[in-house]
């Protein structure tokens, strides 16, 4: 007889994940093709990743993070302001939280059902044509567009992914347009998932980082960033083209949970 899994789905922003407590370590995630069965929307539990929540010593827990497609991810930001709100589902912590993911140590903060999550700083842009190329965790290539709201995206950011430059490795490829005096609106094509997400929080730092970037902004800074699936906001301390102090702010919400 197969085992059963208990899980718990949350979103972030319109982004959907799995989350399983594994601090028994009973689940096998080297086993691709369970996670791409539980990920999916028609034969599965439905999700654009599944992370799994671990002991860790000297943090309150360690994230691992997978694709839909099976394989281990890089950070993903939205999925880190989830499983800290499924840890203190867990009551493993109260208001604040220190925790371990693939990029490193991560530091969080909860305020009712909004989480403030610290993202890495990050000190190197470089440029692609118009394009600006950053890694906020993960890879992205971030363009400035008008009539966002009719892109085909998946078709746009297919393209980008799959050409020469980058098809090996893969890159999230976001698009942006100023939408009245100070916020934005993102639309995200994401790897691993190979299509349009309702939110990426790596993106949307990336995005906000672009945005201060090519505003020529300094100081400390909080960018607005609208998401299809709803509103992030983004904030640094920017000094020419070093970002510290990075957080990535938004709700985490718990949608429901099961055995499967």
């Amino acid at each position: 007889m197969e085992a059963k899994i208990k899980f718990s789905k949350y979103q972030g922003a319109g982004n959907d994940f799995i989350l399983i407590d594994n601090r028994k370590l009973h689940f096998d995630s080297k086993n691709e093709g369970l996670i791409q069965k539980l990920c999916d929307r028609r034969f599965g539990i439905g999700a654009d990743g599944l992370m799994l929540l671990q002991e860790k010593e000297n943090f309150d827990f360690e994230m691992i993070y997978y694709n839909s497609d099976g394989r281990a991810g890089t950070m993903c930001g939205n999925g880190g302001r989830c499983i800290v709100a499924f840890a203190r589902d867990l009551k493993l912590i109260s208001d604040k939280t220190d925790f371990l993911a693939v990029d490193g140590s991560h530091h969080a903060n909860l305020e009712n059902n909004l989480i403030d999550l610290q993202m890495i700083d990050v000190q190197e842009i470089s440029r692609d044509g118009e394009a600006y190329v950053i890694n906020t965790g993960s890879p992205h290539y971030i363009k400035f567009m008008h009539n966002l709201v009719d892109l085909d995206v998946f078709k746009a950011g297919y393209e980008i992914r799959n050409n020469e430059i980058y098809k090996t490795e893969g890159i999230n490829v976001n698009f942006i347009e100023k939408e009245g005096d100070s916020g934005y609106f993102l639309r995200t094509f994401e790897r691993g998932v190979e299509d349009e997400t309702f939110a990426c929080g790596t993106g949307a730092t990336a995005a906000a980082m672009t945005i201060a970037l090519h505003e020529n902004l300094n100081g400390q800074i909080t960018i607005p960033i609208r998401v299809l699936g709803g509103q992030l906001y983004i904030s640094f301390l920017k000094d020419g083209t070093s970002f510290t102090e990075v957080y990535l702010k938004g709700p985490a919400t718990f949608v429901f949970e099961g055995m499967i």
